[in-house]
């Protein structure tokens, strides 16, 4: 697979790269909490224009996972599960923090934050694509010496 990028999305948020069905995305961040927010801003910019969405509802955020992938995997599986669940689209989303613990032989990383916007309303928003899913297709977090960068791919 390219990394080719093809489409800007948010600037210094993530891209589009080059994929021939899915959405294949890279996200970056300053940290390792900025990755995480700008990965979930995507899910939701991939769907609408998120500059139109008013923060009026707020959500609270923890996912769990085994390493950094699964545990990226999770949050952005739980982000689209309140779309799902309650029409929620998200405008903006904060992290607070990732811990990551051992317990006797396992490590578990946990991430808690918010997420803000609005139910999504067809007659104010623009639907853009719909995401089915989040894949472990092509998924991987690297930090270089100036960021991180996530990169995954969404099921439309």
């Amino acid at each position: 697979m390219s990394e080719k990028i093809v489409e800007r999305g948010l600037p210094g948020k993530f891209d589009y790269l080059e994929h021939t069905a899915d959405l294949y995305i890279v996200a970056y961040g300053k940290n390792i909490l900025e990755l995480f927010e700008n990965a979930g801003l995507s899910v939701f910019e991939s769907m609408t224009d998120t500059s139109s969405i008013e923060k009026k509802q707020v959500r609270e955020i923890v996912s769990e996972g085994f390493d950094l992938e699964n545990l990226l995997y999770r949050w952005l599986e739980d982000l689209l599960t309140i779309y799902y669940s309650e029409n929620l689209i998200c405008s903006q989303i904060q992290v607070s923090s990732l811990n990551i613990m051992r317990t006797g032989d396992e490590i578990q990383y946990v991430i808690k934050g918010k997420c803000s916007g609005d139910y999504f309303d067809p007659n104010k928003h623009v639907s853009k694509v719909e995401i089915k899913a989040v894949t472990y297709h092509l998924m991987r977090i690297v930090k270089d010496e100036e960021k991180w960068k996530a990169y995954f791919v969404l099921d439309i």
